[in-house]
């Protein structure tokens, strides 16, 4: 089970963190991920982490504003994000693939899935 939180309303270059709390199984070979779908729109990858070797990758419109990160500790996998913008807004799904090496940006990879948590950015 995923369980995401920590969405809201910020305004524009504010920031957020996200949290994934996992929890059912272990995830230690799993690949956690990041995705967001906004009205009208196909859900997109945003960013993943290799829970166990760390390894991350990101879509390119996050890259340097966004960090995925994991705490092995508490089952948990965060998405800091700062700068946000407008485009930002969508509702923001966490996903586990069981999978060895970089996180897939296919959402049909993926093997389980969270509720979503909503984030809207203000202009």
């Amino acid at each position: 089970q995923l369980v995401e939180s920590g969405g809201g309303l910020v305004q524009t270059g504010g920031s957020l963190r996200l949290s994934c709390a996992a929890s059912g199984r272990t995830f230690s070979s799993y690949c956690m991920a990041w995705f967001r779908q906004a009205p009208g729109k196909e859900r997109e990858f945003v960013a993943g982490v290799n829970w166990s070797a760390g390894w991350t990758n990101y879509a390119d419109s996050v890259k340097g504003r966004f960090t995925i990160s994991r705490d092995g500790a508490k089952d948990t996998v965060y998405l800091q994000m700062n700068g946000l913008k407008p485009d930002d807004t969508a509702v923001y799904y966490c996903a586990a693939e069981r999978a060895s090496t970089y996180a897939s940006r296919t959402s049909k990879d993926y093997d389980y899935w969270g509720q979503g948590t909503q984030v809207t950015v203000s202009s």
